[in-house]
């Protein structure tokens, strides 16, 4: 019976990675990622013409614009062609996460360049079970949430380097953290930036039913709290049965010349010392920065309200970090021998920054794209005609919800701001499902699970490109379709697995989302 079982694992696996296999072929046959956007920036300046011109519109679902209606905008005319030409410089520079990875990889490059990286790997790696390894790096992406975008530019590339040094596939690492720090998005054991302006919308939009009714930033914690467990497991056992087999043997020969470079030894005795000096310089600067964030009155609170939260500590987190880093790998290098002024520091970044010339020109094409098609409006039309269509087909209860999760995730693939999305989306879906019987904070957990798993696969994603970029280092001929088909079994087995703990927690077991969250409303 055992054998019987295991023969038709095997083929149901062989069947999937068939599948995977399949989508990577037809995604690769895609030009190069530059080249792509360049392409879906012309797609959407005509589409956007014969979509003005057969005056494609949606009703405006706020409150406040009562009676008007959402139109797709032309591009294809000479208002466009002005716009692009005046904003296009803008476009590129106000681009979110250029500026964040050109900041970080600064202070990056003199830890990576000094050696303090590498070190650190290895004395945290080294001789730890792979599975720990794994778990603890999905663990870390979903945590690192709470540091705004620094997983994305530190612990990703991380992830790869740290597989790598341990004689595994370095994309799988890289899967692996992507998978915690975009896919788990909402997830986390403490509250984050997210959750206060999430449940700013959701009020909002309840208010339409319920002028009183309240929704607090802790809305949906003890889901989410569950959810950083959930999402790790998923994230663990997808990497080491799927992802991991699916890529075999890491080659080499298909990466850029310095990557075996990057293969770790156990540490000697000066970069032991050189630890050991900068753990204490790590220690100064903790209590530095606690001095300014601890107390009531520390100067890296908020000024107006004394609070943590939106405080300039964690708006300004890439920057802490970026010069903490560049310190740090500074004293490391000096301590053990790699660095002696500033003219390496110098280096170190000049280097860093020589490394991103790819993510560079992928920017710019994707931002123009992602410009171009928020002057349309096609993103927020696709978003409420979806929720128009989701509200006539009469569903209740779990079937409701799971379509509802479903048209979130769709939606994200083409609106990827958390925030812009649900701005757009809960003054539909929060009163409609409010009246069916449904309180804000259930709803708003609902709409977290869609809007991240679709995270790993959707070009909008603001962070999409340095992922490509980062990839790229370990396989040259790297497209956008061995992307996707190496993140697609995370959202397919998040969205599933994810949307099932959410129908236990909320309609089987009955719990709360969150502190004081109801679960059903009534008039």
């Amino acid at each position: 019976m055992s054998t019987a079982n295991s023969g038709g694992a095997r083929l149901r696996r062989s069947a999937f990675t068939r599948f995977l296999d399949s989508v990577e072929w037809l995604g690769n046959l895609l030009p190069h990622p530059v080249t792509l956007f360049a392409v879906l920036c012309m797609v959407v300046v005509v589409a956007s013409g014969i979509a003005g011109a057969l005056d494609v519109s949606v009703a405006d679902p706020r409150p406040t614009n009562e009676g008007e209606s959402i139109a797709v905008n032309s591009l294809l005319n000479a208002d466009g062609l002005r716009l692009l030409l005046t904003e296009l410089v803008n476009n590129f520079t106000s681009f979110a996460p250029l500026g964040t990875v050109l900041v970080a990889m600064l202070g990056v490059g003199v830890a990576e360049h000094s050696g303090l990286l590498s070190a650190s790997m290895r004395a945290l790696v080294l001789g730890r079970s792979p599975h720990i390894v794994t778990y603890a790096l999905v663990f870390a992406g979903i945590m690192s949430n709470m540091a705004a975008e620094l997983g994305y530019v530190v612990l990703i590339p991380l992830a790869a380097m740290i597989f790598h040094s341990l004689g595994r596939h370095p994309l799988a690492g890289l899967a692996a953290a992507f998978c915690g720090v975009s896919g788990g998005y909402s997830a986390n054991l403490l509250i984050g930036t997210v959750d206060p302006l999430l449940s700013g919308i959701t009020q909002e939009a309840a208010h339409l039913i319920d002028p009183s009714y309240t929704v607090g930033a802790e809305a949906n914690w003890f889901f989410m709290i569950v959810s950083t467990f959930a999402v790790t497991l998923i994230g663990g056992l997808v990497t080491e049965r799927i992802v991991e087999p699916k890529l075999g043997t890491f080659d080499a020969t298909y990466a850029e010349d310095d990557i075996d470079s990057q293969r770790m030894t156990g540490l000697s005795s000066d970069e032991k010392r050189a630890l050991k000096g900068t753990g204490l310089a790590t220690l100064a600067i903790v209590a530095v920065l606690a001095i300014m964030v601890v107390p009531e009155s520390g100067i890296l609170r908020d000024p107006e309200t004394g609070a943590v939260s939106g405080s300039p500590f964690l708006n300004g987190i890439v920057a802490i970090v970026a010069v903490s880093l560049g310190l740090l790998g500074f004293v490391y290098g000096r301590l053990a021998g790699s660095m002696h002024g500033d003219r390496d520091v110098v280096d170190a970044m000049a280097k860093s920054m020589s490394s991103l010339g790819l993510y560079i020109v992928l920017v710019f094409f994707a931002a123009q794209f992602v410009a171009l098609f928020n002057w349309s409006n096609f993103g927020t039309v696709i978003a409420v005609a979806g929720a128009d269509l989701l509200q006539t087909l009469g569903l209740k209860g779990p079937a409701l919800f799971a379509l509802f999760i479903l048209l979130c995730a769709f939606v994200n693939l083409s609106l990827g701001s958390a925030s812009a999305q649900w701005a757009v989306t809960a003054p539909v879906f929060v009163p409609m499902l409010m009246l069916m019987g449904y309180a804000p904070e259930v709803i708003q957990a609902a709409y977290r699970i869609g809007d991240s798993v679709t995270n790993l696969i959707t070009p909008m994603m603001s962070y999409f490109g340095l992922i490509m970029a980062v990839a790229a280092r370990y396989r040259k001929d790297l497209g956008i379709g061995t992307l996707v088909a190496l993140m697609l079994p995370y959202t397919l087995f998040m969205l599933v697995g994810w949307s099932l703990l959410f129908f236990a927690w909320v309609f089987l077991f009955g719990l709360p989302v969150g502190p004081g969250s109801a679960t059903h409303y009534s008039l």
